[in-house]
C-alpha cells in the first residue's frame, strides 16, 4: 500500500500529490536503467505517485523506463508528459500524444503539456489539447516555461483558460516567478509545478541551507526541497535515480522549517523586488 501524501488542487478540483518524481536524464543510460526502476518504484511506494517525463526526455526514453517500471500500476499514477514546441500545432500535438502514449504504454496522460514557447501555434495547440481531451487520450492539459505575458496571451484565446498548471524553474535561488507569475496563477487558481526544486543540485554551499542542514541533521538538498513544498499552491518533481535518493525527498515533506529558519533562508536568497524574465534549464 502506498503512503500518502499533501495535496495541492487542480482548477477542475482534482487533488494530486504535492511532491513528485522528475525523469528528466532517466531512461539515457542502460547501466543505470537496474537502479532508476527502484527509485520510481519506491517513489510510488512513498506515496509519490505523480510522475513527470516528456518526448524530450532521452528522446522518448523516459517514457519507457516509466512503462517498464510501473506499468503494473498504472492506475495508482498521475502521469504528467510534454510535447516539443515543434509539435505545436493541432495535428502535431494529437500525433505526438499518440506516440507518447505508445512509449508509456497507456491510453491517457493524465496531464500534457506544452513544453516551452518556440513559434508553435498557440490556437492550434489549444484546439489539439481540447481534441485529446475529448477523446480521453489526455485528462487535463498545461503548459511549462510559460511567463506571465504568455499566460495572459493563453488567456485571450478561446479555450485557453482550461490550462491546468504551469511547469516552471523556481527553487529557493530562483525566486523570481513570486514577483508577478506566481501571484497570477493563484488568483486563477492554478498551482504551479516547480521543476529543478533543488536547482539540478547547483545550490550555493554555506550559508543558511548548510546551517539549517547541520542542526537539523539533513541534507542542505533536503532543506531547500522542503522550502518548495512550504510555498502555497506548488507542487515539485525533484529527480531522483536511486533508492536513498527518493527516501531523502520523501523525507523532506516531513521537514517543517521554523519562522526563523525561513527568516535566514530569506536573508541570503531574498524575495525579487521587480520582476525578473522567467528563467529555464
Amino acid at each position: 500500500m502506498t503512503r500518502s501524501v499533501p495535496t495541492v488542487t487542480l482548477p477542475t478540483g482534482e487533488a494530486i500529490p504535492k511532491l513528485g518524481q522528475g525523469t528528466w536524464e532517466m531512461g539515457e543510460r542502460p547501466n543505470a536503467r537496474k537502479s532508476e526502476i527502484a527509485a520510481l518504484r519506491e517513489g510510488v511506494e512513498l506515496g509519490m505517485t505523480l510522475i513527470d517525463t516528456a518526448e524530450m526526455y532521452g528522446d522518448g526514453e523516459s517514457e519507457k523506463l516509466i512503462a517498464e517500471a510501473l506499468g503494473d500500476v498504472r492506475d495508482e499514477l498521475f502521469i504528467v508528459s510534454k510535447v516539443y514546441p515543434h509539435n505545436g500545432s493541432e495535428r502535431g500535438v494529437q500525433a505526438a500524444c499518440e506516440r507518447s502514449l505508445k512509449r508509456l504504454k497507456t491510453d491517457r496522460i493524465d496531464l500534457y503539456l506544452l513544453h516551452w514557447r518556440g513559434g508553435e501555434d498557440l490556437e492550434g495547440v489549444v484546439a489539439g489539447f481540447e481534441k485529446l481531451k475529448g477523446e480521453g487520450k489526455i485528462r487535463h492539459w498545461g503548459v511549462s516555461n510559460f511567463d506571465t505575458d504568455d499566460l495572459e496571451e493563453l488567456f485571450s484565446l478561446d479555450g485557453g483558460d482550461a490550462c491546468a498548471t504551469d511547469q516552471i524553474l523556481y527553487n529557493v535561488a530562483r525566486r523570481g516567478p513570486e514577483f508577478d507569475l506566481l501571484p497570477w496563477l493563484r488568483e486563477h487558481r492554478m498551482p504551479a509545478m516547480a521543476y529543478s526544486p533543488v536547482d539540478h543540485a547547483r545550490l550555493p554551499r554555506g550559508g543558511a541551507l548548510e546551517r539549517i542542514a547541520a542542526a537539523r541533521g539533513v541534507s542542505a538538498f533536503q532543506v531547500a526541497l522542503a522550502w518548495v513544498l512550504l510555498q502555497p499552491e506548488v507542487f515539485a518533481i525533484p529527480k531522483a535515480a536511486d533508492v536513498a535518493h527518493v527516501r531523502e525527498n520523501r523525507a523532506a515533506l516531513d521537514l517543517r522549517l521554523s519562522a526563523e529558519e525561513l527568516a535566514d533562508i530569506d536573508q541570503q536568497f531574498g524575495p525579487p523586488r521587480s520582476k525578473r524574465s522567467l528563467e529555464m534549464l
